[in-house]
């Protein structure tokens, strides 16, 4: 199942950190991952 995320690479990249922050679902952090990793961003 192909998952389509329409964020900005900014609004992902800070959406992703605040997830991990606040202990969001594993599945939620993954998708947010595997998003960021499809358009090559550089995790900080």
């Amino acid at each position: 199942m192909e998952r389509h995320l329409p964020l900005s690479n900014d609004f992902l990249l800070i959406t992703y950190k605040k997830a991990i922050k606040l202990k969001l679902p594993k599945e939620f952090i993954e998708m947010l991952r595997e998003e960021l990793e499809k358009r090559q961003l550089q995790l900080k």
